[in-house]
Order: structure tokens, then sequence, then C-alpha cells
């Protein structure tokens, strides 16, 4: 496929998806995940912040002074300043991005594991990669299984757990700090909140309807240089002259040499 067609393809996915946060559903599940961002994201100060988001943007909170939009097409750019290029190759410099979020895009991209390659490639050595997905474990992810034939969002994404998003970013070298599960509703209502969003954050149990991952990453210590000697048989204590008379130990070039006396001298 090409790039033209797989960029018209995601747009026309974006598109549809506009409709579901527009529904009841959709903008309280939006207005909870964007509480679940918020603490994340309000202490981060200066550098930019990427945001490849499925609904409206999340970042509004954030005290990073540059957020970038991404967009497939330039038909669907908020601003002069959106990105737009492909998701598996970010027109972006390695480790320049101070938060990068990804919000539910993982779920309906062919290659979703390129992308998250791609995102982990540009989050910063101090920076902080957010997932945004919904969690099949929940009671709308058993829903989903005979909805998807349907093929409207967000039913018609390829659904996974926060087990195997943590599997992938061990692939990248990132380490999930945190699973943050939000969205938990009451039997038959459409928004997020009250009594059962209280116990299901007090407790983060892992039946919300969707799942924020905060993700780091993997920290490389510094090799230690051993010091290497240069004995070529077993130190022993007779060796390094503790016991017998008559031998000593002599340092040449920050090496261990050990010679003989001679008895007659």
């Amino acid at each position: 496929m090409s790039t033209s067609s797989t960029a018209t393809r995601l747009a026309q996915q974006m598109a549809e998806s506009q409709s579901y946060w527009q529904t009841e559903a959709g903008r309280s599940l939006w207005e909870t995940q964007r509480a679940c961002l918020g603490p994340l994201v309000e202490g981060r100060k200066g550098g930019h912040s990427l945001e490849m988001s499925m609904g409206p943007t999340l970042m509004t909170m954030s005290a990073i002074p540059h957020t970038i939009r991404w967009s497939p097409t330039r038909a669907m750019a908020e601003t002069a300043s959106t990105l737009v290029c492909p998701p598996d190759h970010l027109a972006l410099p390695d480790r320049s991005i101070e938060a990068v979020v990804i919000h539910h895009w993982l779920e309906h991209l062919p290659d979703a594991h390129h992308t998250l390659q791609e995102a982990a490639r540009v989050t910063s050595d101090s920076g902080v990669l957010v997932l945004f997905g919904f969690n099949p474990l929940a009671l709308n992810g058993l829903t989903q299984r005979w909805r998807k034939q349907q093929g409207r969002f967000p039913w018609s994404g390829q659904w996974r757990t926060a087990n195997r998003l943590r599997d992938w970013l061990a692939f990248v070298d990132f380490d999930v700090e945190r699973v943050d599960y939000c969205c938990f509703r009451g039997p038959m209502s459409a928004t997020c909140g009250g009594r059962w969003e209280a116990l299901g954050r007090r407790h983060n149990l892992p039946l919300g309807e969707s799942y924020m991952i905060q993700a780091q990453r993997r920290q490389r210590h510094a090799p230690v240089e051993r010091l290497k000697f240069g004995l070529h048989a077993p130190i022993t204590p007779t060796s390094l002259g503790a016991t017998r008379t008559g031998a000593s130990v002599r340092y040449h070039s920050g090496q261990h040499r050990l010679e003989k006396d001679s008895e007659s001298e």
C-alpha cells in the first residue's frame, strides 16, 4: 500500500472516530482520561511535547510551552505547526520530545509496534511516553467481541491488554512506571464518574474501560571497568610471600609480578 493511500485511510479512521467523542459516552471517557493525564504533565516545563490523538487534545493543562499535534494528512491538520507524516516515520530528531502521548492509535494501526518504536525513539532520556488504550478485560471488552463486526470506532480496533503493551515497551528499552485504569461506568450508565469511578480509581482496579500507561526510557548504567592483574597463577598466601621466607611481591607498571629472590643472596 502506498504512503498516500495509507494516509488517506488513517485520515478516514480519524474522521470516523470524531462522532464517538461527541457522544455522551465519548465525552465522559475523554474527560476522565484527561483527568488521569493531568497530574503527569502539569509539572513538566520546557521542551516539546507530541500528541498523537484520536480525539480532542488532552494536553491543554500541560506547562510544556511547545505542543505538537500529529495528523495523517494536511487536510486534517488543526494548525500550521501540526506534524504531518507517517506514524511510523516521525519527522523529529532522536530523543527530542519531553512528553509523547499516543491516544488510541495503536489499536487502529496495522503496524502499531513500528509506531511505538518511533515514539520511543523521539522521547528524551528524561521524558515520558504515555499510551492510552481500551481495556479488553473490562465489561466493554466483552461487548467489543461481537460489536467489532459493525466496523465503527471504537469497536473496530484491536484492543490489547496493558501487559501486552508492557512487553512491547520492554522491546524498545522502556520500563512501565505505572498503569492507571480510568472510566468506571455504573450499570446502564453512559457516563464515567460517581461512586463507581471513585471506587475504581481509589483501588486502581484493572476493570476500567480505559488504561493509561506511563513509561520511561530504561537507564543504562556506565560499564564498570575492572582492574586486570597480570597474574598467571592462582593467588595463594605463599605466592604472595605471606608465609615463605625469601619470596616477595614487586609492582611493575601496575601489574603484580612474582619474583623469587635468590636464597644465596
